[in-house]
Protein backbone atom coordinates (compact mmCIF):
# COMPACT_ATOMS: atom_id res chain seq x y z
CA UNK A 1 0.00 0.00 0.00
CA UNK A 2 2.95 2.63 0.76
CA UNK A 3 4.07 2.29 -2.72
CA UNK A 4 0.25 3.07 -3.62
CA UNK A 5 0.64 6.64 -1.47
CA UNK A 6 4.49 7.08 -2.53
CA UNK A 7 3.14 6.95 -6.14
CA UNK A 8 0.37 9.86 -5.58
CA UNK A 9 3.47 11.65 -3.85
CA UNK A 10 6.21 11.48 -6.75
CA UNK A 11 2.86 13.03 -8.85
CA UNK A 12 4.24 16.73 -7.89
CA UNK A 13 0.76 17.74 -7.20
CA UNK A 14 0.12 19.43 -3.93
CA UNK A 15 -2.82 21.12 -1.68
CA UNK A 16 -2.09 25.07 -2.86
CA UNK A 17 -0.85 27.51 -0.01
CA UNK A 18 -3.93 29.41 -1.11
CA UNK A 19 -6.73 27.70 1.02
CA UNK A 20 -9.96 28.37 1.75
CA UNK A 21 -10.79 25.05 2.62
CA UNK A 22 -8.63 22.30 1.69
CA UNK A 23 -7.01 23.95 -1.23
CA UNK A 24 -7.80 21.62 -4.11
CA UNK A 25 -8.55 24.31 -6.24
CA UNK A 26 -5.82 26.38 -4.70
CA UNK A 27 -3.47 22.74 -6.01
CA UNK A 28 -4.78 23.04 -9.46
CA UNK A 29 -4.28 26.69 -10.07
CA UNK A 30 -0.76 26.36 -9.92
CA UNK A 31 -0.24 23.42 -11.57
CA UNK A 32 -2.02 24.21 -14.35
CA UNK A 33 -0.92 28.17 -13.94
CA UNK A 34 -4.38 29.81 -13.56
CA UNK A 35 -5.98 32.16 -11.56
CA UNK A 36 -7.05 30.59 -8.36
CA UNK A 37 -10.43 32.24 -8.46
CA UNK A 38 -11.06 31.05 -11.78
CA UNK A 39 -10.20 27.56 -10.59
CA UNK A 40 -12.20 28.32 -7.84
CA UNK A 41 -15.58 29.13 -9.69
CA UNK A 42 -15.25 25.95 -12.04
CA UNK A 43 -14.81 23.65 -8.96
CA UNK A 44 -18.53 25.08 -7.85
CA UNK A 45 -19.95 24.98 -11.12
CA UNK A 46 -18.68 21.21 -11.37
CA UNK A 47 -21.07 20.72 -7.93
CA UNK A 48 -23.67 21.27 -10.28
CA UNK A 49 -23.01 17.77 -11.96
CA UNK A 50 -24.60 14.65 -10.50
CA UNK A 51 -21.85 12.38 -8.94
CA UNK A 52 -18.61 14.25 -10.83
CA UNK A 53 -18.74 17.29 -8.85
CA UNK A 54 -18.75 16.29 -4.91
CA UNK A 55 -17.91 12.46 -5.74
CA UNK A 56 -14.81 13.51 -7.60
CA UNK A 57 -13.68 16.70 -5.40
CA UNK A 58 -14.08 14.03 -2.51
CA UNK A 59 -11.96 11.66 -3.64
CA UNK A 60 -8.92 14.02 -4.70
CA UNK A 61 -9.62 15.44 -1.03
CA UNK A 62 -8.75 12.23 0.39
CA UNK A 63 -5.78 11.62 -1.99
CA UNK A 64 -4.00 14.46 -2.48
CA UNK A 65 -1.18 14.91 -0.49
CA UNK A 66 -0.48 18.36 1.91
CA UNK A 67 2.51 20.43 1.40
CA UNK A 68 4.56 18.27 3.81
CA UNK A 69 3.70 15.12 1.95
CA UNK A 70 0.45 13.10 4.37
CA UNK A 71 -2.13 11.77 2.47
CA UNK A 72 -5.43 12.19 4.52
CA UNK A 73 -5.94 8.67 3.34
CA UNK A 74 -3.19 7.43 4.62
CA UNK A 75 -3.24 8.91 7.53
CA UNK A 76 -7.19 7.49 7.92
CA UNK A 77 -5.68 3.87 7.95
CA UNK A 78 -2.86 3.99 9.70
CA UNK A 79 -0.01 4.60 7.79
CA UNK A 80 2.80 7.31 8.35
CA UNK A 81 4.38 9.38 6.28
CA UNK A 82 8.22 10.49 6.78
CA UNK A 83 9.83 13.24 4.69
Amino acid sequence: MNSFFDTIRNMGFRRGPQRLLTGISGGLAVSLGMNVWLVRVLVLLSFLLPVVGLGLYALVWVLTPWQDGSIPLERALGGTYRA
